[in-house]
């Protein structure tokens, strides 16, 4: 059985990204094979920031991050819970992790994730069963 694949909102922002064509490339090929798969698991913190980086940073359309929105909404999407929140509480206080990101780790584990796609956690680490992988570490 393949392993079910969090991504986290820098996989997305980084498939918009021309500035940085080897990410760019890195996270579209990533996006492209989890949809495939069917193992890929977004989001809607995912989702929230994604739109956020997308209308602040990269300045996009709002027609295009509709028509994204529209294509993120074909993986599957784990809505953000209390109990969720209450996890990734758990999480920041126990294993040291910013609160925002323990709560992405606490989504993964919801879902039953086996791999959190992500550049902003250290890559190898295992928490709450998630293993951490930063998909763009085998470009180098």
């Amino acid at each position: 059985m393949a392993d079910r694949s969090f991504i986290n909102t820098n996989v997305l922002v980084y498939a918009e990204a021309s500035d940085v064509p080897d990410k760019q490339q890195a996270a579209l090929a990533l996006l492209k094979r989890l949809y495939e798969a069917g193992d890929g698991v977004l989001s809607t913190q995912v989702l929230q920031e994604y739109c956020n980086v997308a209308i602040k940073k990269l300045k996009l359309p709002a027609a295009h991050i509709r028509a994204q929105l529209d294509l993120y909404e074909q993986f599957e999407i784990v809505q953000v819970t209390p109990a969720i929140i209450r996890a990734g509480l758990d999480l920041h206080q126990t294993r040291s992790v910013a609160f925002y990101d323990a709560l992405i780790i606490a989504c993964a584990q919801t879902a039953g994730c086996n791999v959190l796609f992500s550049e902003d956690l250290n890559t190898g680490e295992v928490i709450a069963g998630v293993r951490l992988v930063n998909p763009f570490v085998l470009m180098a």
